[in-house]
């Protein structure tokens, strides 16, 4: 068992999301939004993080990341949950994040995906996006999509991600998951060679660059259902974001092709929710004959309007979502405030709502970022100090035995003499 495995199961058990690890610093778990420091642990010197990374990292994987500097690939503890990883070197020395991929895939149902998102799942053609900044669910969001596939119709699913995130198990469908830098060298490559193994639906776990957008749009023209993400803050802007991607003399045949191929848009931030936990407030960009007109006439800052009109078809704006919320009692209106991407818009969607609230409660930072003022507002998000009782524990192991061939000699263990005490 390596010595950041107890790290690990301490992250599931709390429910937090990331575990960072940086060289001079103790380990930080981000506990629903927080980060949050683990008192018990040692502060970790840069030679006993990359003891503690190299253990747990494949062979070939080190020497790669050893070479560039940063490196990225999945880790797996039975009985626990999977990780996405990442590697990386910095002023202070070698450090990592590890996001935690729960095993259980969680379904539409239980995220509370509005009836107009799951119906995307029905199409048999067209480009779906699900965007939103880094670390706002997308993976998630996009893991219920394929699962409620999954278990509603009998076709073949292609995944291409970087690394495999969710694992799906073959229900209805057929599930192929093909991991970059495993099983393809890249995006693109796998898209190419995508419309050559006949599937119906194929994820693109990003499209990060220009061939991969339009090899993207044109599976999605040839009658392939095609999902991918990327890290736009609002469904308007993803429109912008992909047709300027391309060169100026190509971006009228681009929107041309966008205006046929694209079906739908979830723009999603996460938010804080009051009592602990997160929540997603989405924003739903459905494409009807008008959005499609706008998008192909270079009338992309219409859109707002088209989904102001298109509510009764399942359209909604990011605003919207986030009064409801605040509506409700789930997230504080300081919360939603911050999180919300046209403030002004914000304040007349809660005012609609019939809540009253004063935004002069936050003060400015000079910066153009709210704080919340000194006085705490009603029903405030809970404080990472609220959750002292639930601290994780330091690691009982001390760290990889100097004896292993697999690893470097083990540095000076000063710091971790208390998890000694507990060993047997």
């Amino acid at each position: 068992m390596a010595w950041i495995d107890a790290l690990f199961t301490r992250m599931v058990e709390l429910g937090a999301s990331d575990l960072h690890m940086s060289s001079k610093t103790q380990p930080q778990f981000r506990l629903h939004g927080d980060i949050v420091p683990i008192s018990e642990c040692a502060v970790i010197e840069p030679d006993q993080m990359a003891q503690i990374l190299r253990e747990i990292a494949p062979e070939e994987a080190w020497k790669e990341f050893e070479q560039n500097n940063d490196l990225d690939f999945a880790y797996y503890l039975p009985g626990v949950a999977r990780f996405r990883v990442n590697f990386f070197k910095d002023n202070r020395g070698p450090g990592a994040v590890f996001r935690q991929i729960p095993e259980e895939i969680l379904t539409c149902e239980q995220l509370n995906l509005p009836p107009a998102v799951r119906e995307l799942c029905f199409l048999s053609k067209g480009l779906v996006v699900v965007t939103g900044p880094t670390g706002s669910g997308k993976s998630t969001t996009l893991a219920a999509m394929i699962d409620h596939i999954n278990k509603q119709r009998s076709d073949h699913i292609l995944t291409i991600e970087d690394p495999i995130e969710f694992v799906h198990k073959d229900h209805k469908c057929l599930i192929n998951q093909r991991e970059v830098g495993n099983h393809t060298a890249s995006f693109k490559r796998a898209l190419k060679a995508a419309l050559r193994e006949d599937p119906d639906i194929i994820l693109v776990g990003e499209m990060r660059d220009l061939e991969t957008i339009e090899i993207a749009i044109e599976t999605a023209e040839t009658g392939h259902l095609v999902f991918g993400t990327l890290h736009t803050t609002t469904a308007a802007s993803t429109v912008d974001r992909i047709i300027d991607q391309f060169p100026a003399d190509r971006q009228s045949q681009i929107r041309t092709m966008l205006s046929s191929s694209l079906k739908g848009v979830v723009a999603q931030t996460l938010c804080k929710k009051q009592g602990g936990g997160r929540v997603a407030a989405l924003e739903v960009l459905l494409v009807n004959s008008a959005v499609s007109s706008l998008i192909r006439e270079g009338k992309t800052h219409q859109i707002v309007s088209s989904m102001q009109m298109g509510g009764k078809a399942g359209m909604r704006l990011l605003n919207d979502s986030l009064a409801q919320l605040v509506k409700d009692g789930i997230v504080a209106p300081e919360e939603a405030y911050i999180k919300a991407v046209d403030k002004g818009g914000y304040l007349s969607a809660i005012q609609a709502a019939g809540v009253r609230w004063d935004a002069s409660m936050l003060g400015s930072d000079g910066g153009g970022h709210s704080a919340p003022a000194p006085a705490p507002a009603p029903a405030a998000a809970p404080q990472p100090q609220q959750y002292q009782q639930a601290q994780p524990q330091a690691p009982a192991a001390p760290l990889p035995a100097a004896g292993d061939q697999a690893v470097p000699p083990s540095p000076v263990a000063d710091p971790f003499e208390q998890f000694k005490k507990g060993r047997g």
